[in-house]
């Protein structure tokens, strides 16, 4: 793969985000912890570029002292773009005061909880049932998720600072 660059989110990048997060996660509104709902187009994040093109994207949402990662995708896969967004963001959140980086995930989602426990993150909590408040929300959360395994539970990581 050729090199990519990362830079911060800016406001003209606002509807081409919004088309990949729908692409990605069915809508830019995103269902993250206890049922609460981020349009993640709107907030702060990083983007990989390689010739012009978006290879990944990470957004997060700050408030105290904790840094909440609420997307992260490489479009391009295999090329460190997931790992080199999320270490960007570390001196970021860092700045802004931040002590921790907490994140949700899904039972289903094996291979993240993987890349993110290789990163350094560990399991803080699990919410049994939580995905069935979060369709409330968003309708458009399938029953069954990957590797097709049922979507039901929701779990907690974080990364101490």
């Amino acid at each position: 793969m050729t090199k990519y660059t990362l830079r911060p989110v800016e406001s003209a990048d606002q509807e081409r985000i919004a088309d990949l997060l729908t692409q990605s996660w069915g809508s830019p509104r995103v269902v993250v912890g206890h049922g609460r709902v981020h349009d993640a187009s709107a907030l702060p994040g990083l983007i990989a570029s390689q010739d012009s093109e978006v290879v990944g994207l990470l957004t997060y949402y700050v408030q105290g002292d904790t840094a909440e990662l609420v997307t992260l995708n490489a479009y391009v896969t295999e090329g460190g773009i997931g790992t080199a967004l999320l270490a960007a963001m570390a001196p970021i959140v860092k700045e802004l005061s931040c002590t921790r980086i907490i994140l949700m995930t899904t039972n289903d989602n094996t291979d993240a909880i993987r890349f993110y426990q290789r990163r350094g993150f560990q399991l803080r909590e699990l919410r049994v049932g939580a995905i069935a408040a979060a369709r409330e929300i968003k309708p458009e959360i399938p029953l069954i998720g990957l590797h097709g395994i049922p979507l039901r539970d929701e779990l907690e990581m974080e990364l101490l600072l």
